[in-house]
């Protein structure tokens, strides 16, 4: 409702002009103060309530100063200039203003939605923005839930500087919620949010004197299919604007008693008021109200919905009664026609056990067991020599709430009745008060007691885990909510589950060791349908500090053998002799159950354990043997955090965004590099602690980029950030590796020679779709067309990066992927010799797939014999070798014909008579002959001679004898 002031009007004289003709006496008239001026003085004049001339008005006389102002529940007295307090029923402000009723837009708000998309070219397939405005609830008003811009404007002047306050509940960082201020000091965005409460918190905020401009701005980007929860605004409060001349009505269902009341109190349930109420009037037995009713509605005959049962506690004789209730506030009547009756109460049974840990005293109610026993529920047991309790808190019977919890029903503020009630088997939630109220159970837990490796050790962060058993059942859609508190902060949800999931167990690590607080929040749609329950059968957290044991557990001992020690880093405890012993290379150690030499873990190929054996990581370094040769690749270029957008996409409404994906391949040693954040609500905590805000460091994260041409406020719109690579399982260029596939179809090579290099992660976050928590695969391909970090890409027929959304592929094209080069890398060209010098060239063999390594060696030159040269060798020796055999070749023939000529003459000789003389050897020697042997064997002739001599004794040879 507006509560209405009368801000300052200009005088106008003629309403009081004495020489008009015709003018009648002024009957009814106001009082209004003039605009002020520069000195801030102004003057108070009469203004008749009916418009015309008139005469017989008071004078003008000199006002307050503008800076006059009442206290809160007083208003200013026009007549006499002075405060008085306001009556009952009614309240004010003093210099304020408050807008409390949303049935309608009160005066002076603006209400408007518009489509921040840029890109035109996608407008025609654009929905319609011009309905998605802030909703009047009565009570609040509710922002968009879609990706439109909502906002709610209010402009004031302030006479002096003053504030602005009002109530909000902000559950959903899919929303971008901002409130600012426009004014001559420039007034930044609130960012101060204290988002995921379920209930309304106060904001105030300064504002200067001045013209001001309130903005309540909304932009949901709902990507995920889901619809994210509205952001509530009610009781909008502005002081500092003005006096106040009249005090504001008490809204129906609201009444105040008291003289000069600031305020109007709500009437409690089963009564109501009208407006400008002093008290509130009882409704009639046949009828029931809510708290700060205007009206009473007939009570419904009761049903079974209207009664719950739960348990006592356990008497002397160790039994519980079973009691039936009517949920509270009973609005049933029990006398109509059809109404069912409440159950008899007081059936005994037998107690149920205490829960493990507990033990039963003589007035049959539950203690915790002293240090060093344990207990099944019934009695405590001793730990033996050689172990240690093994300390939590494990609830799975319900007979009576534990210590540390407690049960709430929240709806809009705390309630003090029983949102769950104790049903022996488990808990399970109750009626509630009205509609939608959420039922409340909170379990809070002191701390944990860190194992030393996780102490030391930032990368390993299991501190302890929780683990409950549910189930919801539910006729219409209800939510049941896990959310975890830090330190008395406000709880954030972890995961939610909508309408109605049959009995199964999840669990959750904690990784900080602090007071945490765990708390099971369920909504169902109305009261109505009560029988939409949520049930707890079991809640089991490990680790706790001051917790019970349910079980003693193996220790390492002491060298005398009597007393628990803890054992070195990476070192597993012998069951049988409660020694430590190493954990080999290569393995990484179970923290929370470092028993027997099966709790070191073997590391994944291509890692290596870290110092104290509390994970395996990649140094970025890998050697592969192929082919017969042994490849060596070095990732390091590639371990600083690399980002990359992948879109952009658009929703329904047009809102353009991105998947931003931060990749860290290798890490530092194990330390997780890449960090996706959540500015929507934790710009106000950059650079103080991160343990509250909502970023996410790992190996692969990704987060939903809005870019800053649609959220003009800031830069960019960082929201929803998830960790898709906690832990690294192993490096191989096989495509699949504990149970995580690389497609090899999702990235088709073009070069089959060199096959790819893939990274593998898992991430410990399990969700309802992935039951086994996200997991990462990075393929990593030798490129040398892509220098330095190269191109990282995603799956085309997966354009979010995942196809099931539990697994995500990518690809990473660089130079940096390809081994290191070796001398099989290369090989030599050797020139042809050239004025006596040859030389030998060393190039990389095409295509080049290698980087780094080994440099090609440096061109070697020698000296050699030029082809003319050997030429002229080759025609003397040939020339030579071919006199040689003609000269041989005639020593032999002739060696011949002087066998050939013996032969004969002996063959003459021996045809002879005996009484004969031997033939003559020769022919008559004619002048100038020699004799024949001298002719042919001594003759010095030269070579022609010689074949002429020869010729001439073959001649004689046979010539007939002349001798008788």
């Amino acid at each position: 409702m507006v509560r209405k002031i009368n801000n300052n009007h200009n005088y106008n004289s003629n309403h009081n002009n004495p020489w008009s003709k015709g003018c009648l006496p002024c009957s009814e008239y106001h009082y209004e103060y003039t605009a002020c001026n520069s000195q801030g003085s102004r003057w108070r004049v009469a203004v008749p309530h009916n418009p015309g001339l008139c005469t017989g008005l008071p004078d003008p006389i000199k006002g307050t100063k503008c800076s006059f102002s009442c206290k809160a529940g007083e208003f200013l007295d026009m007549k006499n200039q002075s405060c008085m307090p306001c009556a009952e029923g009614t309240y004010s402000l003093g210099t304020g203003i408050r807008f409390d009723e949303w049935d309608e837009l009160p005066h002076g708000f603006d209400n408007k939605a518009t489509n921040l998309e840029i890109d035109y070219s996608f407008s025609e397939s654009l929905g319609n923005c011009s309905l998605s405005t802030w909703s009047l609830k009565g009570d609040y008003i509710a922002s968009n839930t879609d990706e439109c811009t909502a906002t709610l404007v209010y402009a004031v002047n302030l006479k002096q500087s003053g504030t602005v306050s009002f109530e909000y509940i902000y559950q959903d960082s899919s929303i971008v919620f901002e409130f600012f201020i426009q004014n001559d000091q420039c007034q930044p965005t609130v960012e101060d949010w204290d988002l995921n409460c379920l209930c309304f918190e106060h904001l105030q905020v300064e504002l200067s004197q001045g013209n001001n401009v309130l903005f309540w701005r909304t932009t949901a980007f709902s990507v995920w299919s889901k619809t994210p929860k509205p952001v509530l605004v009610r009781n909008i409060e502005i002081t500092g604007v003005a006096f106040t001349s009249e005090c504001f009505p008490c809204k129906a269902g609201t009444y105040t008693a008291k003289l000069g009341s600031s305020f109007c109190q709500p009437c409690p349930a089963n009564s109501y008021s009208s407006k400008t109420a002093t008290s509130c009037h009882q409704c009639e037995p046949a009828m029931y109200s809510e708290p700060g009713s205007a009206s009473c509605k007939p009570r419904p005959a009761c049903t079974d919905k209207d009664y719950f049962y739960t348990h006592t506690a356990c008497d002397t004789n160790g039994e519980t009664q079973l009691m039936y209730k009517w949920a509270e506030p009973k609005i049933c009547s029990e006398e109509l026609p059809g109404s069912v009756e409440l159950p008899a109460s007081g059936v005994k049974t037998t107690c149920p056990p205490c829960n493990p840990g507990f033990f039963k005293t003589n007035t049959s109610s539950c203690e915790p067991c002293p240090y060093g026993s344990y207990s099944n529920g019934s009695g405590c047991i001793n730990c033996t020599v050689g172990t240690e309790p093994a300390l939590g808190f494990e609830y799975k019977w319900w007979n009576t709430l534990p210590a540390n919890m407690e049960t709430t029903v929240l709806n809009g503020v705390l309630s003090a009745v029983s949102g769950w009630e104790v049903a022996g088997d488990y808990i399970y939630t109750a009626a509630g008060a009205s509609d939608n109220d959420f039922m409340i159970l909170t379990l809070v837990i002191p701390g944990f007691s860190s194992p030393q490796s996780v102490m030391e050790d930032s990368e390993s962060k299991e501190i302890a885990r929780i683990t409950f058993v549910f189930e919801t059942i539910c006729s219409m859609s209800c939510e049941l909510y896990f959310m975890v508190g830090v330190n008395s902060r406000t709880n954030t949800p972890v995961e939610t589950w909508i309408g109605s999931k049959g009995k199964q167990s999840y669990t959750y690590i904690i990784e900080k060791n602090a007071t945490m607080s765990f708390t099971w929040a369920f909504q169902r749609t109305g009261r109505k349908y009560t029988n939409d329950v949520a049930k707890l059968y079991s809640i089991n957290v490990t680790n706790v500090i001051e917790g019970v044991a349910s079980y003693c557990r193996v220790c390492a001992l002491e060298s005398s053998g009597s007393s628990c020690t803890s054992c070195p880093h990476g070192h597993y405890i012998d069951r049988s002799t409660g020694g430590c012993y190493p954990c080999a290379a290569n393995t990484y150690l179970k923290a929370h159950q470092p028993y027997g030499s099966q709790a070191c873990i073997p590391c994944g190929p291509g890692t290596k354990n870290n110092p104290i054996h509390s994970l395996c990581y990649s140094d970025c370094h890998l050697s592969v043997i192929a082919d017969g040769r042994t490849l060596e690749y070095d990732f390091s270029a590639l371990s600083n955090s690399t980002s990359f957008l992948v879109g952009p996409s658009f929703t329904t409404k047009g809102l353009k965004y991105f998947h931003h994906f931060n990749i860290s391949l290798c890490g530092n040693h194990g330390r997780k590099m890449a960090t996706c954040t959540d500015n929507v609500t934790d710009m106000h905590i950059l650079g103080k602690e991160t343990e509250f805000s909502k970023s996410t460091s790992s190996y692969v994260c990704q987060s939903i980029i809005v870019p800053s041409d649609v959220m003009a406020y800031k830069s960019v719109v960082s929201s929803q950030p998830v960790s898709l690579a906690d832990r690294f399982v192993g490096v191989t260029r096989e495509t699949t590796l504990d149970n995580i596939t690389s497609f090899p179809d999702y990235f088709p090579a073009e070069n089959v020679g060199l096959p790819d290099v893939i990274f593998f992660y898992r991430s410990s976050d399990v969700t309802q779709t992935c039951s086994a928590g996200r997991a990462t695969a990075i393929r990593v391909r030798c490129d040398p067309l892509k220098p330095h970090s190269g191109v990282l890409s995603v799956p085309s027929k997966c354009p979010e990066g995942t196809c099931d959304g539990c697994t995500f592929h990518f690809l990473w094209e660089t130079v940096e992927a390809c081994p290191l080069c070796s001398a099989d890398d290369y090989h030599a060209i050797i020139s042809a010799c050239v004025g006596g010098i040859q030389r030998t060239t060393y190039v990389w063999r095409e295509p080049k797939l290698c980087s780094g390594g080994i440099s090609l060696p440096d061109q070697k030159v020698s000296i050699c014999k030029s082809m003319d040269f050997w030429l002229k060798v080759g025609i003397s020796a040939g020339t030579c070798a071919a006199i040689l055999l003609t000269a041989m070749t005639c020593y032999f023939w002739k060696k011949n014909q002087k066998l050939e000529y013996k032969y004969s003459k002996l063959v003459m000789n021996s045809s002879a008579k005996d009484s004969e003389l031997p033939a003559a050897d020769s022919c008559a020697i004619m002048e100038g002959e020699d004799a024949e042997d001298d002719l042919i064997f001594t003759s010095k002739n030269s070579l022609f001679g010689k074949i002429r001599a020869f010729t001439t004794k073959v001649r004689c040879f046979v010539r007939p004898s002349l001798h008788v």
